[in-house]
């Protein structure tokens, strides 16, 4: 390092700028965040020795804020946040140069403002990025008057010094070759040299020993090549340079623009706030005015057939972002609409080719040729004179909307230089509409599949309420294996399920639809939950290895005031008492996971009252990583028995006790019942002898029963049905009586029980057929029938909806 360099480093934070030279600091980070060089001008602002900073982690060493607090200087009042903060540049999270400010506490008692620009570096070399820093109170020492100070990047100033610059950089780089060294100046040329603005007109470049040119002379100089490009006319000789400066320049703002657009827009994969960052971005610094049209099925999440739209297409105007006056646009044109074009407009043109269409100028005609889609609305004043591109909005060669771009009058043309930024700006908008788009299509076929995967369970069932809740995982998807479920039983009972596939994503909810419908199935058999478990665990491992699953099984019999369950490697259930309003989890033995095979299962019975509650959930709810279950587990016997006004009420309690707790990623299934019970005085039981003659006291039993519950409007169709039944039984049981039992809950429920094991059958019984009579009669006056197996035998049952009272 020669000495123009060591004076350029060995400014201190206090000293004032020379004009035109600012001390820097330089620092290099390499791929892993280490910093490989700390220059004496960072040990000076940073007041951390060279010895101790090579090695270690940058962000320990650079400050990180990109904001001032409140107390700022004033000076610092029009800084409007130039790039993301240094945090992000030091992470690897970005790929082109950024500036901006920090504070920092200084050695010492004071505070240091450090104006700052972060180089990332491409290459085959071990280097990231690079560094370099100022002293930001140490510029303003110099000349009070500033307004403003901001760092920024300038790839074309005022200044000349580009040689200046590839000659001076490497002298305060680390050791590296001569080709390594011009690497790194090549990039930086090519992303911008830095440099600092003190107001809107004089800007200073910020590396050693750069001197500040005659700023007007060279201004005029450009100012005349730029009036010969605008005319057409060729530029002059001695100006030749100035000429090609500003078309480079031009192409350059073009690319910055087209950069900038790109890193505002996609940072959400949400369609209609993509929408607004498309908009957003190009006005007013393109544009003065953006509409946005998209396919009708792009709005709706649909898919769309192929080939080119068509003059019944319809086009959804999706947002509208222009600098006039606020609710010019709003009345004739407003967000929402659907509208075809007709083949005769610049939009159906760049809409069927797919490229963008220029109006230098609207006409009057063209102006009241587009006014004419609007019925009672006149767009013309809005329009005409305006300078208008049309850019196609589209991806993989598939249109899905368009944007309409237009200029004041008073503002240059479009020319083909903005066709050509225009159609790069709409391929890369395109891009993230389509992924948005596709995104959206997803999660609606996800959320799809999971309500149609998940049981619409009414809230009554016979002597309980149910409440139940579903949680996707956070950052899985709105599709998982957990899933819970209640079958409606025989003599009033309810079977209750909650089960976990192992897994994620779609294939654990193929798996959970398969094992909720053979729980279904197989509950409808009424098997006992011990071998119910049994049968889903020899189902499972024919399935296939993968079929992993906990599953938790209980049948809640209303009548006898009893809970029979079993567990396959579920967490436990917990049960409020309504008594004393305890909670407690039970005791089940755990079996195994669904799916392991050879392990038994075994079933434990408890005694219930009325008001008791049974909370069943899946391990998503109370499993929190890096925290013992047990926490989890007695948060929720807590908050399962809180007060609630109702059975939603809960529910949310025990969702908010649990689920604010951060960390949770899995599905969460909750299922909550209040066991109300069914009273004896609302069930009435018969023995009837194996005698045909029963049939008539089972009818006389039924009608007299009915009466005393006040049901006499149920009458006529129950004992028809009860003697049907009835009939059916005697003529088919073997040896033991027949059992009629009814029981008002919330509907008639009449039961007929004997032990032939043989179910019947609806049949298609003609005029003069004498069997299959009696269960069309009940098919056709019940609410709902039903047959199942018992051990003894099988039962044959119907409702009756109750009369309203």
């Amino acid at each position: 390092m020669d000495r123009g360099t060591d004076r350029a480093e060995q400014g201190t934070a206090s000293e004032p700028a020379e004009p035109g030279r600012v001390p820097l600091a330089v620092v290099v980070v390499d791929r892993d965040g280490l910093v490989s060089h700390w220059s004496r001008g960072a040990r000076r602002l940073f007041g951390t020795p060279k010895e101790e900073a090579i090695g270690r982690t940058a962000l320990d060493l650079l400050p990180v804020s990109g904001a001032l607090p409140e107390e700022q200087d004033t000076s610092y009042d029009a800084f409007d946040g130039l790039g993301p903060d240094l945090e992000s540049s030091l992470d690897g999270g970005l790929s082109y140069p950024a500036a901006g400010r920090a504070r920092l506490t200084a050695p010492g008692d004071g505070r240091v403002d450090v104006l700052w620009w972060a180089y990332p570096l491409v290459g085959p070399g071990p280097e990231r990025l690079l560094v370099l820093a100022a002293d930001a109170e140490g510029l303003r020492a110099g000349d009070g008057t500033f307004e403003r100070i901001a760092p920024g990047f300038a790839l074309h100033t005022d200044f000349p010094g580009s040689e200046d610059l590839a000659r001076r950089l490497p002298e305060i780089l680390p050791s590296m070759s001569v080709g390594e060294s011009a690497r790194i100046v090549g990039q930086i040329l090519e992303l911008g040299y830095p440099i600092l603005e003190f107001s809107q007109n004089d800007r200073v470049p910020v590396t050693p020993d750069w001197g500040v040119a005659r700023r007007a002379e060279r201004k005029a100089r450009r100012e005349r090549a730029a009036r010969a490009l605008a005319a057409g006319e060729p530029v002059p000789e001695e100006l030749r340079d100035e000429g090609e400066d500003l078309e480079y320049a031009a192409v350059r703002e073009r690319l910055e623009f087209l950069n900038e657009v790109s890193g505002r827009i996609g940072t959400s994969l949400d369609l209609s706030r993509t929408i607004i960052e498309v908009s957003r971005a190009v006005v007013p610094r393109f544009t003065d005015v953006a509409g946005t049209y998209l396919r009708e099925q792009v709005v709706a999440g649909e898919e769309f057939a192929d080939g080119v739209p068509d003059t019944t297409t319809m086009w959804h105007r999706v947002a509208v972002e222009h600098t006039d006056e606020p609710g010019r646009w709003d009345d004739v044109v407003p967000v929402g609409e659907a509208m075809p074009f007709p083949a005769h407009t610049p939009f159906f043109q760049c809409m069927t080719s797919g490229e963008p269409v220029l109006v230098p100028r609207i006409s009057e005609e063209m102006g009241h040729a587009i006014a004419a889609q609007f019925e009672k609305r006149d767009i013309r004043p809005l329009i005409t004179g305006r300078s208008m591109l049309v850019v196609p909005l589209k991806a993989r060669n598939v249109v899905l909307g368009f944007m309409i771009l237009l200029r004041h009058p008073e503002r240059p043309v479009f020319n083909d230089m903005d066709r050509v930024t225009g159609a790069e700006l709409a391929a890369r908008a395109g891009l993230v509409l389509d992924n948005a788009r596709m995104y959206t299509f997803q999660e609606n076929v996800a959320e799809t599949l999971q309500d149609s995967m998940l049981p619409h369970i009414p809230p009554r069932m016979a002597g309980c309420d149910i409440a139940t809740r579903y949680l996707p995982g956070t950052q899985l998807g709105r599709v998982g294996g957990d899933w819970f479920d209640a079958v409606k039983l025989h003599g009033g009972r309810t079977a209750f399920v909650v089960g976990d596939v192992m897994g994620h994503g779609l294939n654990s909810a193929a798996m959970m639809g398969q094992l909720r419908t053979a729980v279904q199935t197989m509950a409808g058999l009424d098997l006992p939950p011990a071998q119910l478990l049994r049968n889903l665990d020899d189902l499972a491992q024919r399935l296939g290895d993968t079929y992993l699953a906990t599953c938790l099984y209980a049948v809640y019999d209303p009548i006898a005031g009893e809970l029979h369950l079993a567990n396959a490697g579920h967490i436990p259930p917990v049960l409020v008492r309504a008594g004393d309003g305890r909670s407690e989890l039970l005791d089940l033995p755990t079996g195994a996971p669904i799916g392991v095979g050879g392990v038994p299962f075994e079933a434990v019975r408890v005694r219930v009252e009325p008001g008791d509650r049974l909370v069943m959930c899946t391990d998503g709810l109370v499993e929190v990583r890096g925290e013992d279950i047990g926490v989890g587990l007695a948060t929720l016997c807590e908050s399962a028995a809180h007060p609630a006004a109702s059975m939603d009420d809960a529910c949310d309690t025990i969702i908010r006790a649990l689920n604010t707790r951060g960390g949770r990623k899995d599905d969460v299934a909750l299922l909550m019942v209040r066991l109300g019970g069914i009273e004896p005085d609302d069930v009435a039981e018969w023995r009837l002898a194996l005698d045909p003659a029963e049939v008539g006291r089972a009818r006389a039993a039924v009608r007299e029963q009915l009466h005393e519950w006040g049901l006499a409007k149920l009458v006529a169709h129950a004992e028809l049905m009860a003697g049907e039944l009835v009939t059916n039984a005697v003529r088919h049981s073997h040896a033991r009586p027949v059992e009629l039992r009814l029981v008002r809950g919330d509907t008639l429920l009449c039961e007929v029980d004997d032990d032939d094991h043989e179910l019947p059958t609806l049949l298609s019984a003609g005029p003069l057929d004498e069997a299959g009579r009696g269960l069309r009669v009940v098919s056709t006056l019940s609410r709902e029938w039903g047959t199942s197996r018992t051990k003894a035998g099988k039962t044959v049952w119907f409702e009756l909806t109750l009369p309203r009272r």
